[in-house]
C-alpha cells in the first residue's frame, strides 16, 4: 500500500494564483449573509433537487465550465471530475449512487420520507472566480431549481 497524503488544496489553489501573476493571493469566499433557511413545509412533503460538482461529461475534452443539468429518469452510467483536483488514490467516480444518489433518494421518497425528487439533478462547475459563481453559475442553478419547483436541495460536492 503506498503512503498517500491528502490533496492540499489551500495550498495548491495558493500557489496556483501565485503562478498566474495575479496582485493578490486567493481569497477564500466568506458569506455573512447565508441564503439558508428553514423549511417552509415538512420534508415529507418536499420536492428535494440534487446538486453535484461532477459532471455527465469529460470536461477535459470540453469546454468544463457551465452549469449542466439532467433527467433523474436518464441517469449517467457515472460522472466525471478528472479535471478536478481531488484524491484519486483514495476515491474514484465509479459509485455514481456516492456523488448522483438518486436511487437512494427514491427509495425515500417511496417511504414517505421525502415528499418528491425534482424531475432534473444539475451539475455546478468548481470554479476558483468567486464572481463567476456569485454572478453567473448560482443564478443559473437557482434559476434552474426553480423551475423544478424544488423547495429543498440536496448538495453533493466532490
Amino acid at each position: 500500500m503506498s503512503n498517500t497524503q491528502p490533496v492540499q488544496y489551500m495550498d495548491r489553489t495558493r500557489r496556483y494564483y501565485e503562478a498566474q501573476g495575479f496582485d493578490r493571493a486567493y481569497q477564500w469566499a466568506q458569506c455573512d449573509d447565508v441564503p439558508f433557511t428553514s423549511l417552509a413545509k415538512p420534508l415529507s412533503e418536499s420536492r428535494l433537487v440534487v446538486i453535484t460538482t461532477g459532471a455527465r461529461y469529460d470536461r477535459q475534452q470540453s469546454d468544463p465550465r457551465y452549469v449542466d443539468s439532467g433527467d433523474i429518469q436518464d441517469l449517467p452510467e457515472r460522472l466525471f471530475a478528472d479535471d478536478l483536483a481531488w484524491d484519486k488514490d483514495a476515491t474514484h467516480m465509479e459509485d455514481l449512487n456516492s456523488y448522483l444518489p438518486i436511487k437512494p433518494l427514491q427509495t425515500l421518497v417511496t417511504t414517505g420520507v421525502l415528499g418528491d425528487l425534482a424531475p432534473r439533478f444539475h451539475c455546478l462547475p468548481t470554479e476558483y472566480s468567486q464572481r463567476r459563481t456569485r454572478e453567473a453559475d448560482a443564478p443559473e442553478v437557482l434559476k434552474r431549481c426553480r423551475e423544478d419547483g424544488a423547495d429543498v436541495a440536496l448538495l453533493v460536492p466532490l
